[in-house]
C-alpha cells in the first residue's frame, strides 16, 4: 500500500511513517514511480510501535525488540518479560524521584536552594 493509504489507516502522518522508515520501524519498497510501497503488515505493526510508545518504550527499545517478539515462539511470553523488566525500570526510577524529591524538599525555605539547612556554610 502507498504511503498515503497507511497514513489514512493508522492515524499517522506521511513524515511519521517516513521517519519510522528512516529509523528502520518500517520497511517498504520503492515502485518503479519512486512512491513508497508497505506491505499490509506494517498496519498493526505500527498500531504495536504506538502502543509501545504509550506503555513508555523508545523507538530504541521497539526497534531493538520488536523482531525477537515477532520471531518468538510464544510471544506473550516474551513481551510479558519485556515489561516485568520495564516495570522494574520505572520503580527504579521512581525510587530515584522519590529521593531526589527528599532533598529538594529540604532545601525549601532555606534562602538558597544547595543549602540542606539554613545556615550551613557554603
Amino acid at each position: 500500500m502507498l504511503i498515503g493509504e497507511l497514513a489514512a489507516r493508522t492515524g499517522m502522518t506521511k513524515d511519521g511513517i517516513r521517519f519510522y522508515e528512516k529509523v528502520g520501524l518500517v520497511r517498504g519498497r520503492r515502485l518503479s514511480n519512486g512512491y513508497r510501497d508497505f506491505p499490509p503488515e506494517t498496519v498493526p505493526w505500527l498500531a504495536y510501535v504506538r502502543t509501545a510508545q504509550a506503555l513508555g518504550f523508545s523507538l530504541a527499545e521497539i526497534a531493538r525488540h520488536g523482531e525477537e517478539l515477532l520471531d518468538a515462539p510464544d510471544s506473550a511470553a516474551a513481551l510479558s518479560g519485556l515489561l516485568a523488566d520495564k516495570i522494574r525500570l520505572i520503580d527504579a526510577r521512581m525510587a530515584e524521584l522519590a529521593t531526589l524529591r527528599a532533598e529538594l524538599e529540604q532545601r525549601v525555605g532555606t534562602g538558597c536552594p544547595l543549602r540542606a539547612e539554613a545556615g550551613q556554610a557554603g
